[in-house]
């Protein structure tokens, strides 16, 4: 029955690669980037056999208990993880579970990172390549390590799968996991310069990390090559009892999985709440406002866009940190007005064929870009007043502030109008309704870079006034440029608001049809 089962998942690969070329492609890519990872890990540890002992143990705990974790956090925000051998489609199949959960764990080694993780964790017996014992305790290491990185991810996948069934959860999860990756720079930054001011730290942690279920398989060999063959000898009955507690977990939750498989049921919703339709005025432009921000409130693909808002102050900070130049925090105001401005330029592609209804309604195109552009300058007037006036609090160069509030609310008003004009007149491709914000989307990817970095362009040109200014100060040092580009920016900005409203909407009472047709191509 295992072998079916590993023939059965080998064979549902081979179809979907046969299925889809673009997927065979992809697999390809995937496996020599990670191949090449794991050849330069594989390489980097058996190098370390010729390593100070003390520092190899030290890798090698660290490296594997990251492996540990990561396949333990991973499979949680991964939507789009493996899930071939599902165990919801052996619900009504009367497999034996102690066949079922080897089937499913030895099934886990067949796919990219379960097949990258057993060869890096093979180079450790190079590693410890320093006699018998040694080999022999690196190679059941390796074994244990490998089986509890695949066990405690088949724990956390079957533990949450009623929440991954939910779109909502996979979409936050997904957002969540960006912003760590966002902030990599500045977390190994201050990672590495904790780790160089107390030279002893990682040696330290490596030393307790050995002893938790997380390190305990990976410090066998090093352990084994220094003779200590007791504290080997507990820290394998660790890792021993980690995997069979893991495993213990793992069929229970696979046992209530296969009674009770998760499904994802309509929630009821109580009558007579209008939400923001309530709120705001029962006209054309207040409708569509309220339908405008209830999608940035509820749509992923809009709010995931977003995420590098409130992180700019921290990314900029650190920039400003390994410089010494913190006057780099000023320009957070203008950069923020750029990005949430230009964040409605796809406004109608995400709408897609929905974009029916406000054809058929007859609503005028004025206000339509006008209730668009309102529901966006709702909560980015804010935001950029506050990333303006913020860092002189910091800094204290208060005299800049006119001129680079003025550059920010010009930036504002002066994107908005060429965003409600471009989102009219061009489509580009964006993630379907439904779709995860970080999918792939579907159209042609080279139109969609042209339109978007031309009309980056074009609001450079347009902002050039408040920026001329800025350069004025500059090079005067008077803050009579300052106060001018205060009142230049929001008053020009906003007559390009009000032209860029009215033009995309003369172009949407002309072109509604044909812009209705591309948007049906790019399904």
């Amino acid at each position: 029955m295992v072998a079916h089962l590993l023939r059965l998942k080998l064979t549902l690969l081979r179809n979907s690669l046969r299925r889809s070329p673009w997927q065979l492609l992809g697999l390809i890519i995937g496996g020599l980037y990670a191949l090449g990872i794991a050849g330069f890990f594989g390489v980097a540890l058996v190098l370390l056999r010729r390593a100070d002992l003390e520092l190899a143990q030290t890798v090698v705990v660290l490296g594997g208990s990251a492996a540990v974790l990561g396949w333990g956090v991973v499979p949680v925000i991964a939507s789009s993880a493996d899930m071939t051998l599902d165990p919801a489609r052996f619900t009504t199949a009367a497999v034996p579970m102690p066949q079922l959960l080897t089937g499913l764990a030895l099934g886990g080694l067949i796919g990219i990172p379960g097949i990258a993780t057993a060869l890096v964790a093979l180079a450790t017996v190079g590693t410890w390549s320093r006699g018998a014992p040694a080999v022999a305790a690196a190679i059941a290491g390796a074994v244990l390590g490998v089986l509890t990185c695949i066990v405690l991810s088949k724990v956390v996948t079957t533990a949450t799968a009623g929440l991954a069934s939910s779109r909502r959860f996979k979409d936050v999860s997904a957002l969540a996991f960006m912003v760590p990756l966002m902030l990599m720079g500045p977390i190994v930054a201050f990672v590495a310069q904790g780790a160089a001011g107390s030279a002893g730290f990682l040696t330290d942690l490596a030393r307790f990390l050995a002893w938790t279920p997380a390190g305990a398989a990976w410090s066998l060999g090093g352990d084994a090559a220094a003779a200590r063959y007791g504290p080997a000898g507990l820290k394998f009955l660790i890792a021993l009892a980690t995997l069979a507690g893991l495993a213990w977990c793992w069929k229970v939750l696979l046992q209530r999985a296969l009674v009770t498989p998760p499904y994802a049921a309509g929630s009821r919703k109580r009558g007579g709440r209008m939400g923001l339709f309530g709120v705001l005025p029962a006209t054309p432009v207040g409708a569509i406002t309220a339908r405008a921000l209830t999608y940035w409130i509820r749509d992923p693909r809009y709010s995931g866009s977003l995420v590098v808002i409130p992180l700019l102050p921290v990314l900029m900070f650190f920039q400003a940190s390994q410089t010494g130049d913190y006057g780099v925090l000023a320009i957070i105001g203008p950069l923020a007005a750029f990005l949430l401005a230009w964040s409605i330029s796809a406004d109608v592609s995400y709408d897609n064929t929905a974009f029916a209804l406000h054809l058929s309604s007859g609503v005028r195109g004025v206000h339509d870009r006008l209730g668009r552009a309102l529901a966006c300058l709702a909560f980015a007037l804010p935001i950029v007043l506050v990333f303006s006036v913020g860092p002189f609090f910091f800094t204290g160069n208060w005299e800049w502030l006119p001129a680079l509030l003025g550059l920010a609310l010009g930036v504002l008003f002066t994107g908005l109008g060429l965003a409600s004009v471009i989102s009219a007149r061009y489509t580009v491709a964006v993630p379907l309704p439904g779709d995860s914000p970080f999918k792939k989307p579907p159209g042609n990817v080279a139109q969609t870079m042209a339109v978007q970095f031309g009309g980056m362009g074009v609001l450079m040109v347009l902002v050039l006034p408040e920026a001329a200014l800025v350069i004025t100060q500059s090079v005067t040092g008077s803050m009579v440029p300052g106060w001018i580009n205060l009142v230049l920016g929001p008053v020009l900005g906003l007559v390009l608001f009000a032209a860029g409203v009215r033009l995309g909407g003369k172009w949407l009472d002309a072109r509604g049809p044909e812009l209705l047709a591309q948007l049906s191509v790019n399904r």
